[in-house]
């Protein structure tokens, strides 16, 4: 018998690496972290002598979920301003709260709300962009939950940087900080093309080679973007960044509601990761990302929630759906986006996101374990014919159990380990004073 730390029993196991398979009545052994063994329930009793034997009978096991693009300190935000178009929600309402509100303990306790938020509902990963980075990194450690925190870099001043030049040193130093961290992570996070200049992406191209750090950043978002790119630098947002070196594999781009076939055949020869945000953009009518023709040309795309403010909550199983049926009604095409492909969008494609598939996304020995339980004995999961598809058209976050980052519980029972909730609800109540006296032009 093989020592290990912890057994996991479930009646159904979707490894989402093969696509699309479902393994009945398997088991997956765990120890010092890592994916260690996948087998049938009978067999992984006569191999492994866990210290830890968990059984989960009415449940599926899943890789943990990947939210692959997210603001999470903006969850103090949420619901500030609604059924607004994106530049009126940014400059009339987002930015002025932001302005007055932004500084390390912004950060820290919006983190930390997001963070109990996304574990609860069984995000293991996220992808995160915002300011005061360094300060995030230290919410994830305390969560415990993995993290690709964005280097955040703008040309306009904010409570956090100057200018892009502060930005940049700032986020090198964070990098430099982070290098041997098992949980976190980092990339260069310019945030839009309409936000950050030539001479600063370039600035960025050359660190990220040098460095090996992946690029996050919001493209296409809507056809406003587009057009203002065209009247300032008299080209589409995607061929500037074409032309200052960006398209490539370790160009994370999201959004991307509006896309040319042309751009669709660039983004798929240049291995370009889209990061589809479905709730977000019809929250805020910025257009429809084309997920069927980019999953056709064979252009890798995840999904992200985006940030609170603008959604209004950070659930990708809400997300899965969304993207599915919002695939199937623009394209016209009922099996675009199946249920294992929304499922391989919401798990594998968003670690490629973060550059994170050799490790994540997927539950194969070698792998970390960063696994979530549903439990599928209710009501409006019954019959089970097939769970696959109730895990993205039937389930609800509210339905995950227990979660594992790493191999360590962080969710037991729907109890996220080590935080209270009402600490979390009060804080959050005292944010939102100062938020609401911030955009009434009060003091925040």
């Amino acid at each position: 018998m093989i020592a290990v730390d912890t057994l996991i029993e479930a009646r159904w196991v979707v490894p989402v690496a093969p696509k699309g398979v479902v393994l009945n009545d398997h088991a997956v052994a765990i120890d010092a972290g890592a994916i260690v063994g996948l087998l049938p329930i009978e067999e992984a009793r006569m191999t492994y002598a866990p210290r830890e034997h968990i059984q989960l009978h009415q449940h599926v096991l899943i890789p943990g979920l990947v939210n692959a693009h997210c603001h999470a300190a903006m969850s103090l935000l949420r619901g500030i301003a609604d059924d607004l178009p994106l530049m009126t929600w940014l400059n009339e309402h987002i930015w002025p709260a932001e302005g007055a509100l932004i500084s390390p303990s912004f950060v820290a306790d919006g983190v930390e709300l997001a963070a109990a938020e996304m574990l609860a509902g069984g995000i293991t990963a996220v992808n995160d962009m915002y300011f005061f980075p360094e300060v995030a990194v230290e919410a994830y450690r305390r969560a415990g939950m993995r993290a690709a925190v964005g280097l955040i870099l703008l040309e306009f001043p904010t409570p956090y940087a100057r200018d892009a030049s502060e930005y940049l040193s700032k986020g090198l130093t964070l990098a430099d900080q982070v290098s041997n961290d098992p949980l976190i992570h980092v990339c260069f996070a310019p945030h839009a093309p309409y936000t950050v200049a030539d001479d600063s992406f370039t600035r960025i191209r050359t660190y990220a080679d040098q460095l090996g750090l992946r690029v996050h950043i919001h493209v296409h978002e809507t056809a406003f973007e587009v057009e203002e790119s065209r009247r300032l630098h008299n080209e589409r947002p995607l061929a500037r960044l074409k032309r200052l070196g960006f398209l490539g594999p370790d160009l994370t781009a999201v959004h991307m509601t509006q896309l040319t076939p042309a751009e669709i055949e660039d983004l798929a020869l240049h291995r370009v990761v889209v990061v589809h945000c479905p709730e977000s953009n019809l929250k805020l009518a910025s257009g429809f990302c084309p997920v069927g023709d980019l999953l056709k040309a064979g252009v890798t795309v995840a999904i992200g929630t985006d940030g609170a403010a603008s959604n209004n909550d950070l659930d990708m199983f809400g997300e899965m759906r969304a993207a599915a049926l919002l695939a199937k009604g623009v394209s016209g095409d009922p099996a675009v986006m199946d249920a294992a492909s929304a499922l391989e969008a919401a798990t594998l494609s968003g670690a490629r996101a973060i550059g994170l598939e050799d490790l994540i996304g997927s539950i194969e020995v070698g792998k970390r374990a960063d696994l979530v339980a549903v439990d599928f004995n209710a009501v409006h999961l019954a019959p089970v014919f097939n769970p696959l598809s109730h895990l993205v058209y039937a389930v609800s976050r509210h339905d995950v159990s227990d979660v594992w980052v790493d191999g360590q519980a962080r969710v037991r029972h729907r109890q996220v380990l080590g935080v209270d909730p009402q600490h979390l609800i009060s804080m959050a109540a005292r944010w939102a004073v100062k938020a609401r006296a911030a955009v009434r032009g009060g003091e925040a």
